[in-house]
């Protein structure tokens, strides 16, 4: 029974002592910079703010985590649903999280906000045309042709976020700049920084 109790008390204060981490979810449609911009996130959260950062992406989740779902939108939701429970357990414990993923619905990404710790909504809001011009895999290309089906933007809805944390307009901006925003704004609200 004694040892139990101390076993507790250690659990309780490493938890006090763990500095919560932060859930940064950039949300867009494909081709609109999502992963570009987190990668050059993390690297700058590394190397110059010495965080903890871990990032989880769209198509690597896909294949190691959710490779049984496909892209209905039951399936898109519970994609969506699995990652938000491991940026939840990883933002809990001191991790500063990049979520990429187009998550294209309102109602899960609500979800997720309740869900993580410090959640931070990053809207990378590009017109369709210029992501069908970015894009190397000819996947618009494809789903206007109906080669692929429930392909956002096309034939199945992105619900733009209504009041996002921040806001990236790749059409507009460097990719420099977009990645500045996002470090300002983790910056003033105390995210990254800190003494």
């Amino acid at each position: 029974m004694v040892k139990k109790h101390i076993i507790a008390n250690e659990q309780h204060w490493e938890k006090e002592n763990i500095e919560e981490g932060f859930t940064l979810w950039f949300t867009g449609l494909s081709g609109s910079g999502k992963s570009a911009i987190a990668e050059r996130v993390a690297i700058r959260l590394e190397r110059e703010f010495d965080e903890l950062v871990e990032r989880l992406d769209g198509d690597i989740v896909r294949q190691h985590l959710t490779s049984d779902l496909g892209f209905t939108k039951e399936d898109r939701d519970e994609n969506i649903r699995r990652v938000s429970f491991v940026a939840k357990l990883l933002s809990r414990n001191g991790i500063a999280v990049l979520a990429s993923f187009i998550s294209p619905y309102r109602k899960r990404r609500r979800k997720t906000r309740e869900m993580v710790t410090n959640f931070i909504e990053a809207y990378v809001k590009c017109p369709v045309e210029v992501c069908e011009e970015r894009d190397v895999k000819g996947l618009y290309e494809k789903a206007r042709n109906g080669e692929i089906s429930n392909f956002t933007g096309i034939s199945d809805p992105y619900e733009e976020p209504e009041d996002p944390e921040i806001i990236l307009e790749t059409d507009k901006e460097t990719l420099e700049e977009s990645v500045q925003k996002v470090i300002d704004h983790l910056m003033l609200n105390g995210y990254i920084g800190r003494t």
